[in-house]
């Protein structure tokens, strides 16, 4: 008769054996929120041809086609064991997709400032070959001779201007977004994008410090 109170117990201890597990693997899952390139690229370019006009280039190739699924490796089933598990563990908004955004009064109003700054005082000095963007998502200073003598404080200070500006940017589109620590990424991002967007004849700063022309 008591091998049945035995059997109870024994099935309580194994019950709390498997919450107790549960709740060590949630303890250890790290969810890692990983750079989106692709998004932060796509804002960088709206943003980058905001302020210095959109390159007129050719279109962009389209893009590959997709290989079909392998039928062989379907999607796993949301009504998976794992999936639910899983779905414990990792809230919805880390399993979707994370946006970059741009439209923030802070971030536009810092966009609009480098815009006339660029467009009024900037831009002829890209077309002469004196500036250049840099390799950093700065602008440099690339060839001072090209500027007339009465012109050089004056362009220097508003180098000095856009390259705070544009520090400052990438700082608040990195706070904006809930990840301090992209910063760096995002600067990097919008180096190239600089570069990218820069229109026909303009110099840009190569990643081993060598100046290119457009």
């Amino acid at each position: 008769m008591e091998s049945v109170p035995k059997m109870n117990i024994m099935n309580k201890w194994k019950s709390l054996a498997v919450v107790a597990g549960l709740l060590v693997l949630a303890a250890c899952v790290t969810i890692n929120v990983y750079f989106p390139a692709a998004e932060a690229q796509q804002a960088a370019a709206e943003f980058v041809d905001k302020v210095i006009g959109p390159n007129q280039a050719p279109a962009d190739a389209p893009k590959p086609e997709q290989k079909p699924a392998d039928p062989a490796k379907p999607p796993q089933a949301v009504n998976s064991p794992r999936f639910q598990l899983m779905s414990l563990f990792i809230s919805s908004a880390h399993a979707e997709g994370v946006d970059i955004t741009i439209r923030t009064p802070a971030i536009q109003a810092i966009q609009d400032r480098m815009a006339e700054r660029f467009k009024t005082q900037l831009q002829a000095h890209f077309e002469s070959g004196a500036l250049g963007f840099g390799n950093d998502g700065l602008i440099v200073v690339r060839e001072a001779s090209k500027i007339g003598l009465k012109d050089r404080v004056s362009v220097n200070e508003h180098v000095a201007d856009d390259n705070r500006d544009r520090k400052a940017v990438y700082r608040e589109i990195a706070v904006a977004n809930g990840h301090a620590e992209w910063e760096q990424q995002i600067r990097e991002t919008f180096a190239k994008q600089w570069v990218a967007s820069a229109h026909a004849g303009w110099w840009y700063q190569a990643s081993d410090g060598n100046w290119k022309q457009k």
